[in-house]
């Protein structure tokens, strides 16, 4: 009995069907699914393999689109039948833009518009007034491609909308000097902090404090009026006479900014700048060593540029650096209008090179100058660095290599335009303009008493905190030209002579965002995409072997693979077809 139940069938363990275990591995497979679904919405990641790391947001622009309040909606004008050259630069715009929804969510939104794309002529024409009317420039850039010269009228910009307010960002930036493909280059590796400033600016927030000082002879609001504009869009800009202020007053600014002085700052006034600075307040110098009337050259033909007497030079001598008493000429210059003759009856006007003026194009690659087109210099002079413990100092910006240094006094005049430079006189190579000085200042009155007091001024203070300060040895840089019609200034850098709006405004918002900006958004403008070019030569020459690689490779491999599983599965079931 005991043999018969243990051989009998119905005591052998019973097999699953094939249905079933089908059944099964699908439901598996798809368990598998749905938890991989739930843990990725869980724990966002991605994986940029890029070597330097173009797919990677900076930490400040994560934060700022995390903690957006409100919709942001970024509408893209950069679309349409573009040469390749192009569209990389909208690809590039576009997975910028993917990556910031990732971080901003529902409250992030973009569209591509094409201008282009009306179905008449008449439609394009009216779009494209209402892009003129919004202050949305065409732009024909050209690129080599396929060894041929193309070129396309583009829009490239982006509107940037929120709570109602909007705001206009340039895509293609870069330095016009260079080639097409560097400066779209450029224009790539800018796009993530032109995007993400222009939401910081039009998102509320806690707004920082510039003082513009007063009281020596400074630009005024007119002269310096599209700079002032231009900080007010995102700073509480005020005007500040050192000489009312009291010793806390200045606590309450974020930074102060000193435009061409002209008379002589008092020892009170230098001591409130001092304890501004040494106690961690920011501050941006754009001074004249010299005193340059343009007046008195155009009524007499030839003036002497004599050094002004601001009463700062020791100030700068303890924080690191000496203003020189001297004028650059370079070869790289703008240009001046000069009567070269007569037209009939009235004066010929010509444009004469003019080396007083010169044309900065050679910059650190900080990230207040990386990718910065040219700068318009007036009248400036050279810096040097002196010894200063603890501070760091970095060259923003010189001259080219071809520079002249004329010490004070130097006559100017006007008729030199005419005459041809001569290039041995120009070998002194690149001169700085520009110094970022960043650490923790010394006082200048340590171990002094206060001007006009008894009061001992300890070597440190106990509230003494590092600062940053820029020095710009040009008072004009950010003086506007004004309208002679309506008495209201330009955009800054912009040149009627030439009709070329220069990079001077661009500089000086970047110098300001380096200063205040404490999350770090501006480091961002450091980011660096590699050129990787293919050897032309050899694209020539392989082209229909890589064409026919790249069209018949997948074939191929496609049709190797579907052999061996047809074999493979003709040996799996040989055994069942008998």
């Amino acid at each position: 009995m005991e043999n018969t139940l243990t051989n009998s069938p119905m005591a052998a363990p019973v097999p699953a069907s094939r249905k079933q275990r089908d059944l099964l591995q699908f439901a598996a497979v798809v368990g598998l699914l749905l938890l991989f679904n739930f843990t990725a919405q869980r724990f966002f990641f991605r994986l940029d393999l890029t070597e330097e790391k173009r797919y990677t947001m900076s930490d400040a622009t994560k934060k700022l689109l995390r903690d957006l309040k409100q919709p942001v909606t970024i509408t893209v004008y950069l679309t349409g039948d573009f040469p390749p050259a192009f569209r990389r630069l909208e690809q590039g715009v576009r997975e910028t833009l993917t990556e910031f929804q990732v971080y901003g969510g529902a409250n992030l939104n973009y569209i591509f518009i094409d201008p282009s794309a009306g179905s008449t002529e008449a439609a394009r024409n009216a779009f494209y007034q209402t892009l003129f009317k919004k202050g949305l420039k065409p732009t024909n850039l050209g690129a080599t491609e396929n060894g041929k010269r193309v070129e396309k009228i583009i829009f490239p910009y982006a509107v940037v909308s929120v709570g109602g307010h909007d705001k206009s960002v340039l895509l293609l930036r870069g330095n016009q000097a260079a080639p097409a493909e560097v400066r779209l280059n450029q224009s790539i590796e800018g796009l993530e902090y032109e995007l993400a400033s222009t939401i910081r600016t039009l998102v509320p927030a806690l707004r920082k404090r510039i003082g513009v000082v007063e009281g020596h002879g400074e630009l005024d609001n007119v002269q310096a009026g599209d700079m002032l504009g231009s900080w007010q869009q995102q700073y509480d800009v005020l005007r500040v006479t050192l000489s009312k202020v009291k010793d806390n007053d200045l606590s309450t600014l974020d930074a102060i900014v000193v435009a061409q002085p002209k008379t002589p700052y008092s020892e009170d006034d230098k001591f409130k700048l001092d304890q501004f600075i040494t106690q961690g307040g920011r501050a941006m110098f754009f001074v004249d060593a010299l005193r340059v009337d343009l007046d008195s050259v155009a009524r007499n033909g030839v003036a002497l540029a004599t050094p002004y007497n601001l009463n700062l030079d020791d100030l700068f001598f303890k924080y690191g650096l000496r203003l020189n008493q001297n004028l650059l000429l370079d070869l790289n210059s703008g240009q001046i209008p000069l009567v070269t003759g007569m037209d009939g009856n009235k004066p010929k006007i010509e444009p004469m090179p003019w080396q007083l003026y010169p044309l900065i194009n050679k910059f650190s690659p900080h990230p207040i100058t990386r990718n910065l087109d040219a700068v318009y210099l007036k009248f400036t002079g050279s810096l040097d660095t002196v010894k200063a413990t603890g501070i760091r100092k970095t060259p923003l910006m010189t001259t080219s290599r071809y520079t002249r240094v004329l010490p004070a006094p130097v006559p100017i005049n006007f008729n030199d335009a005419r005459l041809e430079p001569n290039p041995k006189l120009y070998q002194k190579g690149f001169q700085p303009v520009a110094y970022l000085l960043e650490g923790q200042f010394t006082s200048l009155f340590a171990n002094r008493a206060r001007p006009g007091t008894l009061q001992f001024q300890p070597e440190k203070p106990a509230n003494a905190k590092p600062s940053k300060i820029l020095v710009l040895s040009d008072g004009d840089f950010i003086r506007s030209e004004v309208d002679p019609k309506t008495g209201n200034p330009y955009r800054l850098g912009f040149d009627r002579l030439a009709n070329t709006e220069f990079a001077n405004r661009e500089l000086v918002l970047n110098a300001t965002d380096y200063l205040l900006d404490e999350t770090g958004l501006i480091a961002v403008r450091g980011k660096q995409i590699t050129l990787r070019p293919l050897d032309k030569v050899k694209l020539a020459e392989q082209r229909r072997r890589w064409q026919l690689l790249n069209l018949g490779a997948p074939l191929v491999l496609l049709g190797v693979f579907g052999a061996v599983r047809a074999w493979r599965r003709k040996r799996r079931y040989a055994g069942f077809a008998g």
